[in-house]
């Protein structure tokens, strides 16, 4: 019951300071970022700039093959500035790319050069061979390389019929993928949850400790651990609260919510308890500054992988934070890994109970110090 009466009372005077409104402040901003900046899917289609060094006869040939694969089969005439000059194109739409035809050879590589974007002129020479020069950016694979030296140096025909005898396996039926504005909220609920619960954490315990409330329970029939275990469950429920903000109305009830109650307490202790494990080296918050920022960017790293696939080092996997985000792909999706969530749930739990001991073993030898 004192506890309780704990837990409440911390909640009361949470709600009237500057870090309650922080987190309430950031759920905020995700939410608007998620709802009004980040579109549904990106578009994810390569630039490419052409020009047709061809006679007037042979164009129309060229451009039948781009309006097969183009989305609307209608070409759109698009204007482009370049020192001062207008040049108008033609615009060809496909899954992969955004074709833009000039009439205007430099135009169309300084432009390209300009965007960052490809290059391509396609030239007739002799015997009606057609020649193929790109300009490439220099940020290109050498897989993009190959395939386009490959292309040009082999049937057509030679190639279709290697590309249609692949075997293509599908690993995983009517699997449901999660839009890209979806994929960004694991993310953010990652940051909102264990980083900012971290940070928070750590502040309230430095305030109090330059209001001398911490050293006030020396002389109180309180134990130290009703206090700090209330402060736990203070951020954490904030942090629920707000995660859950964050959650709803993007992705309305699709998540499976009672498992991201289960997931967000586990991984809120755990986060907590490191916050309070570290402010029990410290006295003020200017002191432990350099250990959260470090503390900080090393629990980052497994976001910046989320949305590079192709860099996923095998260290990375034993930052907690790289199965927290996990944990919470996994709980979004309709048909997750509940296995996953709840595995990590337990351990996450473990984990912060065994830093909630420590944490609470260095402020009671420190309380009269």
């Amino acid at each position: 019951m004192k506890l309780w009466f704990s837990f409440l009372k911390e909640l009361k005077l949470a709600s009237r300071g500057f870090y309650f409104y922080v987190e309430i402040g950031m759920a905020a901003i995700f939410l608007f970022l998620l709802l009004f900046v980040i579109p549904e899917n990106f578009d994810s289609r390569n630039d490419m700039y052409l020009y047709y060094d061809v006679p007037d006869e042979a164009f129309p040939l060229f451009e039948a093959e781009l309006l097969i694969d183009d989305e609307d089969g209608l070409a759109e005439e698009v204007e482009f500035e370049l020192e001062d000059k207008v040049f108008l194109t033609h615009h060809y739409q496909t899954d992969g790319f955004n074709y833009y035809i000039f009439d205007n050879q430099d135009a169309a590589i300084k432009l390209a050069d300009k965007k960052r974007a490809f290059a391509g002129i396609i030239s007739m020479g002799q015997s009606d061979i057609i020649n193929y020069t790109y300009y490439l950016q220099g940020y290109e694979t050498e897989r993009l390389k190959n395939v386009l030296a490959v292309f040009h140096n082999e049937d057509v025909e030679v190639l279709k019929d290697n590309f249609d005898a692949q075997e293509v396996r599908v690993l995983h039926k009517d699997q449901v993928m999660l839009s890209d504005r979806e994929n960004v909220v694991p993310s953010f609920l990652t940051f909102n949850g264990s980083l900012m619960g971290m940070f928070i954490l750590a502040s309230y315990i430095f305030l109090d400790k330059k209001e001398g409330v911490i050293k006030a329970y020396a002389v109180t029939t309180s134990p130290v651990w009703h206090y700090l275990l209330s402060k736990i469950g203070v951020v954490t429920i904030t942090s629920m609260i707000t995660s859950l903000l964050i959650t709803i109305p993007v992705l309305g009830w699709q998540p499976n919510y009672l498992l991201m109650i289960v997931f967000l307490l586990s991984t809120g202790l755990a986060a907590s308890a490191l916050g309070l494990l570290v402010s029990s080296f410290y006295e003020d918050i200017s002191q432990s500054f350099g250990t959260i920022i470090v503390l900080v960017i090393l629990m980052m790293l497994p976001n910046i992988a989320y949305f590079i696939p192709t860099w996923d080092p095998v260290w990375m996997q034993y930052i907690p934070t790289y199965s927290i985000l996990e944990g919470f792909k996994e709980i979004l999706l309709p048909d997750g890994n509940l296995a996953y969530v709840l595995f990590a749930s337990l351990g996450f739990f473990i984990a912060g109970v065994i830093i909630f001991l420590f944490a609470n073993s260095r402020f009671k030898k420190t309380l009269t110090v």
